[in-house]
């Protein structure tokens, strides 16, 4: 493996981390407040799962 596959996928890694902790705390906070609707969660996961294939599929092929 290649230093630069290497530093791609640990870029990556920490992106997709970054990016659920995010998420999750944003999710976190419409629970506690109580403006929890499951149509916009459905969105939210669904846009970031679509661009986390749209970034890394030309990075990983």
């Amino acid at each position: 493996m290649s230093n630069h596959t290497f530093e791609l996928s640990s870029v990556m890694i920490a992106f997709a981390v970054i990016g659920v902790i995010v998420i999750g705390g944003l999710l976190a906070a419409m629970h506690m407040k109580h403006k929890y609707h499951p149509n916009l969660i459905g969105a939210l996961i669904g846009a970031l799962l679509c661009f986390l294939l749209i970034e890394a599929l030309p990075a990983l092929t």
